[in-house]
């Protein structure tokens, strides 16, 4: 059996993560059957929250191996490889999570619970990642005979439990999130920031905690949340470890999820227009220098297949932003991000600087082969002409600029990464240069 939420927090606090580990408790007469699902979908979607997460757990009667999950109120939760034909009732079920959905929600929330006994197809996760769906997109996969639902509100949140449920992992990250007593949620965040500075360079596995260009921890959030904190990595084990490593304030309860964090999954490559709200892979040749307007955010234009496409990289990118700086017409480049109705730009991830252009710059006039003297102008646009002996010549004399760029890939700092966009580190890739001594 599976059940998937959705939908329940807001930019006022709350977490459906929180959420997860309140259904996992009441179901603790049932054996969790693999670690619990946190699937992030299109991060372009207007009406999200924060990240866009979809909860998915699957429960019944577990065999074979088990591992540990978490901690919920001083018990271990332990989950299981595999499980028997055994299935819960369903409208047991229904009954006793409709009463932690209508506690754990916010008031300009929209939940969606859904119980299902078969997964929908996987297509149903590439549209929820990559595209923008109604509830007509998922009605039928919602009307099934093996499958209950509730809902409040307009229930939009049944849409991201279709598609949380279709997702099949193939690439796939692990998120260890801890929570704190509701007592302190609201509260300032008590935490040591070196731990989780040796957790990012101790256990390689981690990624997305600090930002050691500002040496900044990017793993606690700031929103009164219950989340204490989210370590991100390749492996389970490795969060477990890092888990102890980490020096925080008392923790009520934590849980690992399996995660599509990381992935790229959201990006449509090789896409045969640009809807906005969705994210892209597009290539093309830069055609202006970089625009810098109000807000610090800067600018360039790419030709690609699709016409120009305006590029930003918004303050938050920090010195991400020294890239554009960087890049002169010629430069041929790919860029993944966003693409946003009005304005209408690509809101850039990552950048991958394929080939450099020459750039030059005139050092002066030309001189004359004949009588060595420096040659005039002949007015803007014109030739150049020896005023001696009348010899002409079309190139003044130039000088190739040495680039502060080099080919390869480029993300912004920790702190300004989608929940969706790989990192370099997983993609075995280093920036090939730092951004430093630049515009703050």
């Amino acid at each position: 059996m599976y059940v998937a939420v959705d939908d329940t927090d807001s930019i006022h606090g709350n977490c459906t993560t929180f959420l997860a580990t309140e259904i996992i408790r009441e179901l603790s007469d049932l054996d969790l059957i693999g670690y619990p699902r946190l699937v992030r979908l299109n991060p372009a979607t207007p009406w999200k929250t924060r990240g866009n997460g979809s909860l998915v757990m699957r429960f019944g009667r577990g065999r074979g191996r088990t591992r540990i999950a978490g901690e919920i109120g001083g018990s271990e939760v332990r989950c299981f490889d595999s499980c028997t034909g055994y299935e819960p009732d369903y409208a047991e079920v229904l009954e006793r999570l409709i009463p932690i959905v209508d506690r754990n929600h916010e008031d300009d929330a929209d939940p969606g619970l859904l119980i299902s006994r078969t997964k929908p197809p996987q297509h149903m996760y590439f549209s929820g990642v990559r595209t923008i769906l109604g509830r007509p997109d998922v009605e039928q996969y919602v009307d099934r005979p093996d499958t209950l639902s509730y809902t409040i509100g307009n229930g939009r949140g049944l849409i991201g439990c279709v598609c949380g449920m279709a997702w099949r992992p193939m690439d796939r990250t692990y998120e260890l999130l801890t929570y704190r007593p509701r007592e302190r949620w609201g509260t300032e965040r008590s935490f040591v920031p070196g731990t989780i500075r040796d957790v990012e360079f101790g256990l390689d596995s981690t990624f997305n905690s600090w930002e050691e260009r500002s040496r900044k921890v990017a793993m606690v959030p700031s929103t009164p949340c219950p989340v204490m904190y989210g370590l991100r990595g390749d492996s389970a084990d490795d969060l477990l470890l890092g888990r102890d490593m980490i020096g925080t304030e008392p923790i009520d309860r934590w849980m690992v999820f399996l995660t599509n964090q990381g992935t790229d999954d959201h990006i449509i490559r090789h896409p045969e227009s640009l809807v906005p709200n969705q994210s892209y892979l597009v290539g093309g040749t830069v055609v202006s220098t970089a625009r810098h307007i109000l807000g610090g955010h800067v600018l360039m234009d790419l030709e690609t297949d699709h016409g120009v496409l305006t590029c930003a990289a918004y303050e938050p990118s920090k010195e991400f932003r020294y890239l554009f700086d960087w890049l002169v017409p010629g430069d041929v480049v790919e860029v993944m991000g966003e693409l946003r109705d009005d304005p209408r730009t690509l809101n850039v991830e990552k950048v991958h600087v394929v080939s450099l252009a020459r750039d030059v710059v005139k050092v002066s006039n030309p001189v004359c082969p004949l009588c060595t003297r420096t040659m005039k102008s002949t007015g803007k646009g014109q030739a150049f002409k020896c005023k001696r002996c009348g010899t002409r010549s079309t190139e003044p004399i130039t000088a190739e600029v040495r680039r502060q760029v080099v080919t390869g890939w480029y993300e912004p700092p920790t702190s300004a990464r989608r929940h969706l966009s790989k990192p370099l580190k997983r993609m075995g890739l280093t920036q090939p240069v730092e951004f430093v001594n630049g515009r703050i």
